[in-house]
């Protein structure tokens, strides 16, 4: 093995990058294309949600309650009407997200010592938002009932007996979507560009017939291998930096974490984004056919590896296939690192699947790619 040949075919594979302009954009701008998208879009943070109120008791004690609702963050009153028609017709044209409805009797009946009923209509057509909406409805309510009582009674609440719970955030104590979704980036630019630009790189080779002028040349396989794939991990890793400076100094998420750990557990994830790359440009004929395949792998890697959503959430039976997907791995190191700050140990679990998975698929790539090439 020449390392100056892997040097010369690594220096043209740069040349080909250089002077494709829209690779470029793809393999550098894209990803703080993403990070924005993701950071403020793929949020599960709700709040403000714009809610109409139809109060038929118009007194003092009903608008310190609707009040109570507006400052709670959860709901900003956006609207108010004056019947149930014109609230229906708000939710149903999406102007609203949620009503709320106060009784014509609501201060008589709290003045009377008795619990009136405030009703709450919410848009359950995305249940996310239904769901943190109903629970901040029951919430809101529950700690204005607590006010009114310590008000009306003059008890001192904390001097009674009964239990204190005082829960504590670990990790992401504002509970920042952000702070989730910016290590998920991570992941998927390590798996994805990788995988892509390898697929189309040697592929494309393929198509112009330049692989068949460097089969007859002195150049072995694996300097060919190496010098195809070298170029593309230089890239992936300024993609993750470039991704990590922007995720601290404009999202402010931390990472408390070894930057080393990070990097070096990310290089053994690139083993297997590498050999997938590999293994679909032996199977691709032209470079629309590898990227769509690469898509394929993308999908399920997704929706199983716990980019989105909680693997918890699954079925059982998905929950086990899960166990086949690399980014499911490369994703709790990344978290883990970024968020919880822990060490090899306690990583050392999704360090050994990373391993044996980039060994294997490598392996099996290299082996395809050189038959391709005899």
């Amino acid at each position: 093995m020449s390392l100056w040949r892997i040097r010369s075919l690594m220096r043209k594979e740069f040349l080909h990058i250089l002077r494709d302009r829209r690779t470029l954009f793809i393999m550098f701008v894209m990803p703080i294309i993403q990070l924005v998208l993701l950071g403020y879009a793929a949020t599960t943070d709700v709040e403000h949600l714009r809610t109409a109120v139809l109060d038929y008791d118009q007194t003092p004690a009903s608008r310190a309650l609707i009040e109570a609702y507006q400052a709670s963050g959860s709901f900003d009153i956006a609207h108010t009407v004056s019947s149930e028609a014109e609230l229906r017709r708000l939710v149903d044209r999406g102007r609203a997200r949620a009503g709320m409805i106060v009784p014509g009797n609501y201060a008589r009946t709290l003045h009377a010592g008795q619990r009136p009923q405030v009703s709450f209509v919410i848009d359950g057509s995305d249940p996310n938002v239904a769901n943190t909406l109903y629970a901040a409805s029951q919430s809101v309510g529950q700690a204005y009932s607590t006010d009114i009582l310590r008000r009306q009674e003059g008890l001192d609440l904390d001097a009674m007996p009964g239990i204190d719970v005082r829960p504590r955030v670990w990790y992401n104590p504002e509970m920042k979507s952000a702070n989730f979704m910016i290590p998920g980036i991570i992941g998927m630019i390590l798996y994805f560009m990788t995988a892509l630009f390898t697929s189309t790189s040697i592929v494309r080779e393929k198509e112009q017939g330049t692989i068949e002028q460097l089969i007859v040349t002195p150049v072995q396989p694996l300097e060919l291998i190496l010098s195809k794939v070298a170029p593309y991990v230089i890239v992936a890793f300024f993609d993750v930096l470039e991704v990590l400076t922007i995720g601290v100094l404009w999202f402010s998420v931390p990472i408390h974490g070894s930057l080393a750990l990070l990097l070096s557990l990310s290089g053994l994830f690139l083993l297997t984004s590498l050999g997938i790359g590999m293994l679909i440009s032996s199977v691709a004929g032209t470079q629309q056919e590898a990227t769509m395949l690469t898509f394929l792998t993308v999908f399920p890697s997704v929706f199983l590896g716990g980019l989105f959503f909680p693997l918890e959430a699954m079925p059982s039976w998905l929950q086990a296939l899960t166990y086949v997907i690399p980014l499911r791995y490369i994703l709790d190191v990344i978290r883990g690192i970024i968020l919880k700050g822990v060490g090899l140990p306690v990583l050392l679990p999704q360090a050994t699947a990373l391993a044996l998975f980039g060994t294997g698929v490598m392996l099996l790539a290299a082996s395809r790619f050189q038959k391709r090439l005899a």
